[in-house]
């Protein structure tokens, strides 16, 4: 028997995350109500939702009316649901919380926030939940560890399964002679590259480290490979702008997508060929992250292109590179209890 109420809380950095991780939950599941059926068995269905910013009014009733089994969320919707009446009663029956790419907030304010709340829903819950985190790049992860039970407590069981992954890197440069700025003709010769880059993939994933400069690129690469070869993706557009970049590029109708960090964290977005990175990531794990969204597949080996537009960036980029070659991580360092 199966009751109407939330066992396992899911909670990701990103709502594109999110999303997806709802729609790899009920394919399976589908599947396996169906399965159950052919050999005779009535299998109670296990219900997943999503709650975040982006979830519509009638879903957040309908969610609070019939509880999902699992349910999936982000750190800021998480403490808008422990601070209401209505949804804090459906968390009582936690058994478990999963926080997903848990470096990605670890070493911020953001991450201070989340372990609050992780202290607030144990407060609530029937018993304490079972907390599981989850990194494919973090330094040290005792330190993680420390931080997903939070102070007084032994820490978790470790299961590091890491290992060096074979990556084919390597860093342009504009032929125009690097300067402290880049001039216009810099990045006509930048975009060239990306567009020839691009025809030679099937998928191409562009970073940047900016919206504005997302929407200037995918502008630039327009116009050398077609409109319909284009799309952006980036924390500013709307919910269904973003939905629609992912599926385009999922099912292959474009070529190259530009993004911010809004895509660079575990998120299925298909077979994308290439990575491109505009300008330094200014950390090894972030770059792991977004070069390792090309060749996401059993067998595959990312293939990632650094574009260094500046002088002191081309340093910074190779010192990069060389770091991850020699299978480099940054250390992460936990804000020491920031009161505010």
């Amino acid at each position: 028997e199966l009751r109407d109420e939330t066992q396992v809380l899911y909670v990701s950095p990103l709502k594109a995350l999110g999303n997806d991780i709802q729609k790899n939950l009920e394919i399976p599941l589908r599947e396996i109500l169906k399965l159950t059926a052919t050999h005779g068995l009535a299998l109670p269905e296990i219900r997943t939702a999503v709650r975040t910013g982006d979830t519509l009014m009638h879903d957040r009733r309908a969610m609070l009316n019939r509880p999902p089994h699992i349910l999936v969320t982000t750190p800021e919707s998480l403490y808008i649901l422990l601070t209401a009446e209505k949804s804090r009663h459906i968390l009582k029956t936690v058994e478990s919380v999963i926080v997903d790419e848990i470096h990605a907030v670890a070493d911020d304010k953001r991450g201070a926030h989340l372990a609050l709340s992780l202290e607030r829903l144990e407060a609530l819950t029937h018993r304490p939940p079972l907390r599981i985190g989850l990194s494919a790049t973090q330094k040290p992860i005792e330190l993680m560890a420390h931080f997903l039970t939070g102070d007084g407590r032994p820490d978790p069981a470790i299961v590091q399964i890491g290992h060096q992954r074979e990556v084919d890197l390597a860093v342009e440069v504009p032929g125009s002679e690097l300067g402290p700025v880049a001039t216009h003709e810099m990045w006509d010769e930048i975009y060239d590259r990306i567009a020839v880059l691009t025809r030679e993939h099937r998928s191409t994933l562009v970073f940047v480290n900016t919206r504005r400069l997302a929407e200037r690129v995918a502008h630039h690469l327009a116009e050398r490979l077609g409109r319909d070869a284009v799309a952006t993706h980036h924390g500013s557009l709307s919910r269904k702008l973003r939905l629609d970049a992912e599926r385009r590029l999922k099912a292959g109708e474009i070529q190259v997508l530009v993004a911010t960090a809004s895509l660079e964290l575990g998120i299925d977005i298909g077979a994308v060929d290439l990575v491109c990175q505009i300008g330094s990531t200014r950390s090894i794990s972030v770059a792991w992250q977004r070069i390792g969204r090309a060749g996401h597949w059993h067998g595959a080996v990312p293939k990632g292109r650094i574009f260094a537009t500046t002088r002191d960036e081309l340093i910074e980029c190779a010192a990069l590179v060389r770091g991850m070659r020699q299978g480099e991580l940054d250390r992460l360092e936990i804000p020491d209890a920031p009161l505010d």
